[in-house]
């Protein structure tokens, strides 16, 4: 196979992998569990074994992608992430990727990559003012103002949405050393730990029994499936977690004046039971002019894959190919 590219997400909770095309096209795509607790140089090995074992049946590709969550060097990888990834922050990711396959490896924010997903191959390629942000086990962000994705010497230019603090009375305590954070209150971690609270507090749930089983098994995803069977606790905390998401996308407007915001990650999978619902909340709310235009909110193509396209045409970006 000719002219391909290797591509990573890597999350806290899973790692994505991809082989694309150099038209954003996912020939084939993974997700397998994360390592976020077994630390970089296992990480390492991990994504040795992969490149190693594609390479030996495919040839070598253009090169290789990378999307990290926190602050990240493109050179080296992830310079400021404490406390999410075990031993992750400052590790050379980078540099012995390059040493050991020698093809050219770059590494970059996830939430900045879903935008570089959107700009080249997705939503944001007919507009541009536009913002992306990814639902997951954190809230990642990236921006597009005047056709200009944001980046700076700091690494972290538009990628801090999920950092806006929204209410500094909550109880949940953020890596940045804040309360009640866009990423505490609007991530699928959020609306998990929203129900396992109730729960715990004796609110009953068709979910009740598992979770006093093990709560680990109460996530996103079964909170979703308990909203399609109408449990009252799961829709209540849902429609407070759309509540809290407005507010987040409304507080994006009157940062960045984007046309369009791309949801994308994990918890988009289940647009069908709030995206609706968050327009009508955002569109009521939001001080925009001209009154009447409402702003446009719409979910990412291969949602669950942004930051690995995003990767690839970052990638493709650095070598001059797009």
């Amino acid at each position: 196979m000719k002219s391909y590219i290797i591509s990573f997400d890597v999350g806290g909770t899973r790692l994505k992998t991809g082989l694309l095309g150099i038209g954003g096209d996912l020939i084939e795509s993974n997700v397998i569990a994360g390592s976020a607790n077994d630390g970089a140089d296992v990480l390492y090995e991990n994504l040795k074994s992969f490149i190693s074992k594609t390479i030996k049946k495919r040839g070598n590709p253009i090169g290789i992608g990378l999307s990290l969550s926190g602050g990240v060097d493109p050179e080296k990888g992830v310079v400021l992430l404490p406390g999410k990834y075990k031993n992750l922050e400052n590790y050379p990711l980078v540099p012995k990727l390059r040493t050991e396959f020698n093809v050219p490896v770059f590494a970059n924010n996830d939430g900045r990559l879903a935008m570089y997903a959107a700009r080249y191959f997705g939503k944001a390629k007919d507009v541009d003012w536009a913002v992306v942000l990814t639902i997951g086990t954190g809230i990642g962000s990236g921006v597009l103002l005047d056709g200009h994705i944001l980046e700076d010497s700091h690494l972290q230019f538009g990628t801090q949405i999920g950092h806006i603090i929204m209410d500094k009375s909550a109880d949940n305590f953020c890596l940045t050393g804040n309360y009640g954070t866009g990423e505490t209150e609007c991530s699928a971690t959020a609306l998990t730990l929203q129900v396992r609270a109730a729960i715990q507090r004796g609110i009953p749930s068709i979910l009740s029994d598992k979770y006093f089983q093990n709560p680990f098994d109460i996530d996103f995803e079964k909170i979703i499936d308990a909203c399609k069977q109408g449990d009252e606790l799961c829709l209540r905390e849902l429609n407070t977690w759309i509540k809290n998401l407005a507010i987040l996308l409304i507080n994006t407007v009157h940062s960045y004046a984007p046309k369009r915001i791309i949801l994308s990650g994990g918890a988009t999978l289940a647009a069908e039971m709030y995206l609706e619902k968050l327009k009508e909340l955002v569109n009521k709310q939001v001080f925009y002019y001209s009154k009447g235009m409402p702003i446009e909110i719409v979910i990412a193509e291969d949602q669950e894959f942004t930051g690995v396209k995003g990767a690839a045409a970052y990638l493709l970006k650095r070598l001059k190919m797009i």
